[in-house]
C-alpha cells in the first residue's frame, strides 16, 4: 500500500469510526491518525482470533480500518473521560 492510499484509507476509517462513536472530532490529521492506527489495531485483532475481512481489496481494508479506529475511539473516551474525573 503506497502512502497516498494508506493516508485516504485512515481518513476515511477515522472519519467513519467518529461518526458511529460520537463525541468530539480530532481534526483531520486526527482523524488520519486514528485512522492508520486504528488500522494497525483491527488488522491484529482481525489475524488474532483468524476472521477475514468479509468484503475484498480497498473496502476491506477500510472496514477493518474502521472498526480498529472505532474501538481506539471508544478507549480513548474512556481515558479522557476517568482522567476528567480526577
Amino acid at each position: 500500500m503506497d502512502i497516498v492510499t494508506l493516508l485516504v484509507v485512515g481518513l476515511v476509517a477515522g472519519v467513519i469510526a467518529s461518526l458511529l462513536v460520537g463525541g468530539t472530532g480530532y481534526g483531520i490529521l486526527g482523524s488520519i491518525a486514528v485512522g492508520i492506527a486504528g488500522a494497525f489495531l483491527g488488522s491484529f485483532i482481525f489475524s488474532r482470533a483468524g476472521w477475514s475481512s468479509p468484503v475484498e481489496g480497498l473496502g476491506g481494508t477500510i472496514l477493518i480500518s474502521t472498526i480498529g479506529a472505532a474501538i481506539l475511539l471508544v478507549i480513548l473516551h474512556l481515558l479522557t473521560s476517568a482522567r476528567a474525573r480526577v
